[in-house]
């Protein structure tokens, strides 16, 4: 697992990438070419779940259902 520190930079790196609408991001001297605005969203995410993990913290997720019949 990386530390701390290299876990924000990347996840910093890929949301401001992410915000020029570019899909190739450069950290630490390593690219990564992403396919999709999707797949940017789910690396972000999956930073984002690291990071909480190496703070302590636990990552707490709503989901809102909302349904009508459509009248």
């Amino acid at each position: 697992m990386a530390n701390l520190a290299t876990l924000k930079l990347r996840c910093d790196a890929l949301t401001s990438q992410r915000a020029s609408g570019v899909a190739r991001v450069s950290y630490d001297g390593k690219t990564v070419d992403y396919r999709s605005v999707a797949e940017i969203d789910r690396a972000i995410e999956a930073l984002d779940r690291e990071i909480a993990l190496a703070e302590g913290r636990r990552m707490v997720r709503r989901v809102h259902v909302m349904t009508s019949k459509g009248l």
